[in-house]
């Protein structure tokens, strides 16, 4: 009798433990937004400057974009930090030291990882059921999109992502999965450097140009292909704007509504 009330006792102790709310520490943008998609934003007791989905509700900044302040981040006690490969091996490992778990995501290769990082994710701040709602979700509505293409003639992309110099989404990046999954084809894939010259692009004269937008920089690139006229993708009115904060950041919503944006314009 004594063994089974020790267990029962032992067993209500680790569920109370389970119940315990996570703190957080999140180094990267794109994980803070899939925190707060997961709806774990109350678990976030620390974050960067550039996390800006968090800026109403006050959470401590203890990072830039690649620096992190560390012994600000170790006095908010949190019980997991969670970064991307931009932050330094040698300060997670000092974070670690500190007794802190620590979890590091590589961008994903593709929009099936990308998936399945944010399981993994709501696994990890007990938000399975979330998640995978979430990506079941998600994978029915860019299967729809997908679809919608076959019967169509396939279109060569240029997805552009910066100015100066001008770089491109290349192959194995979930970015590619934009392209393949709008039935396109990628100008620069078999390229293994995304840095390209304006020669390359009107060479191969893309039925499609997306690019991701750089604020007045942007503006310019758009302006600049459209000098152009014999363009196809200028002749089809195909040069069009897809917000960085949506695009590049990589969860099943934003990927979502990308593919949704690109569809729409597609269809004007």
């Amino acid at each position: 009798m004594r063994t089974i009330t020790t267990l029962l006792t032992l067993l209500f102790v680790n569920l109370l433990h389970a119940a315990e709310p996570l703190r957080i520490v999140s180094l990267a943008p794109s994980i803070t937004k899939s925190l707060y998609h997961l709806g774990a934003s109350e678990n976030i007791v620390g974050r960067t400057s550039y996390c800006f989905i968090a800026d109403e509700d006050n959470k401590e900044i203890v990072a830039s974009a690649v620096s992190v302040n560390v012994e600000k981040l170790i006095t908010l006690k949190p019980d997991l930090v969670l970064a991307t490969m931009i932050t330094s091996p040698e300060t997670l490992e000092i974070i670690s030291k500190a007794g802190i778990k620590t979890v590091v995501s590589p961008t994903p290769e593709n929009f099936e990882s990308l998936c399945e990082q944010f399981i993994e994710l709501g696994t990890l701040v007990n938000r399975k059921n979330v998640a995978d709602s979430i990506v079941k979700h998600t994978k029915r509505e860019v299967a729809k999109i997908r679809d919608s293409y076959i019967k169509q003639p396939k279109q060569d992309f240029f997805f552009q992502i910066g100015a100066k110099p001008i770089f491109t989404v290349l192959d194995n990046t979930y970015m590619a999965d934009y392209i393949t999954l709008s039935g396109g084809r990628n100008i620069a894939s078999g390229l293994k450097h995304g840095t390209l010259n304006r020669e390359f692009v009107l060479t191969n004269n893309p039925d499609v140009i997306i690019i991701v937008n750089m604020g007045l920089v942007g503006e310019e690139e758009k302006a600049e292909w459209e000098k152009y006229p014999f363009l196809n993708a200028v002749k089809k009115k195909q040069v069009f704007f897809i917000e960085s904060d949506m695009a590049s950041t990589p969860n099943p919503q934003d990927f979502l509504r990308t593919m949704q944006v690109i569809q729409k314009s597609l269809q004007k």
